[in-house]
C-alpha cells in the first residue's frame, strides 16, 4: 500500500516534468504585444527578457492614462474631479481651465498622478463618466528616484484613442457600440419630439376652407 502510493506520486511528478520539458520546445506563440503560450498546450516555456516579453492580457492594468480623440485632438477629460474623489491613495490632482471671463472651462489645465503611491486599483477608470481615463499596459517604469520621475503630468499621461483601441480592442469595440446605441436613441428621441407638434396640429375643417 505504501509502495503503491509512492509510485503514484512519482508518476505524477514525472508526468509534470515531461510536460514542462516539452513546453520549453513547443507551445510558444509570438504576437504583436509579446509571447504567449499556445492555447491548449501544457508545460512551461522560458522568455528571454528583455529581448522577449510576455504578452499582457487586455484587462491587465498598471497605471492610468488620459485619452484624447485621435482625429480631432480633443481631450475627453472635463476635469470633473470624480477620479480624484474616488482614488483611495489620493494620488490624482486636477486644475481646471479658466476662461477669459473667469468662468471654468470643462477641460483640465493641469493633471497630475503620483505613480509612486498609485495602487493600480482602476477606480479612476471605472468611475470616469466620459471614458477619459483608462489603465495602461506599460509596466517598465523603474527609476532611481521617485519624487520627480514618477510624478506624471498631463503631457506624460495623454495618449490617442487609437492607442487604446489597439491595446484594448474588445473594450474599445464594446464602448463604441454602446456610444453608437446612445447616439441612435437620442436621434430617435429628437425626431419624435420634432414630429409630435406636426402630428398634434388640427387640420382646418371643410367649412372654414370653403
Amino acid at each position: 500500500m505504501f509502495v503503491t502510493g509512492v509510485l503514484q506520486a512519482l508518476s505524477v511528478t514525472l508526468r509534470h516534468l515531461l510536460e514542462a520539458r516539452r513546453g520549453t520546445a513547443v507551445g510558444r506563440e509570438r504576437r504583436a504585444n509579446g509571447i504567449v503560450q499556445t492555447p491548449g498546450e501544457k508545460g512551461i516555456f522560458t522568455v528571454q527578457y528583455p529581448e522577449e516579453k510576455l504578452a499582457v492580457p487586455e484587462r491587465f492594468r498598471y497605471f492610468p492614462m488620459l485619452l484624447y480623440d485621435a482625429e480631432t485632438g480633443r481631450e475627453r477629460c472635463t476635469s470633473c474631479g470624480i477620479c480624484a474623489k474616488v482614488c483611495p491613495p489620493q494620488c490624482i490632482w486636477i486644475v481646471r481651465t479658466t476662461g477669459p471671463d473667469g468662468k471654468p472651462v470643462p477641460e483640465p489645465k493641469e493633471f497630475y498622478i503620483d505613480l509612486s503611491i498609485c495602487m493600480s486599483c482602476g477606480y479612476c477608470a471605472e468611475y470616469c463618466p466620459f471614458d477619459a481615463i483608462k489603465m495602461n499596459h506599460v509596466y517598465e517604469l523603474a527609476t532611481n528616484e521617485r519624487r520627480h520621475s514618477l510624478l506624471y503630468t498631463k503631457k506624460d499621461l495623454l495618449v490617442p484613442t487609437t492607442y487604446y483601441a489597439a491595446t484594448h480592442p474588445r473594450d474599445w469595440a464594446a464602448e463604441e457600440a454602446e456610444r453608437a446605441a446612445k447616439e441612435e436613441a437620442e436621434r430617435r428621441k429628437a425626431e419624435a419630439r420634432a414630429a409630435r407638434p406636426t402630428a398634434g396640429r388640427a387640420s382646418p375643417s371643410p367649412e372654414t376652407t370653403g
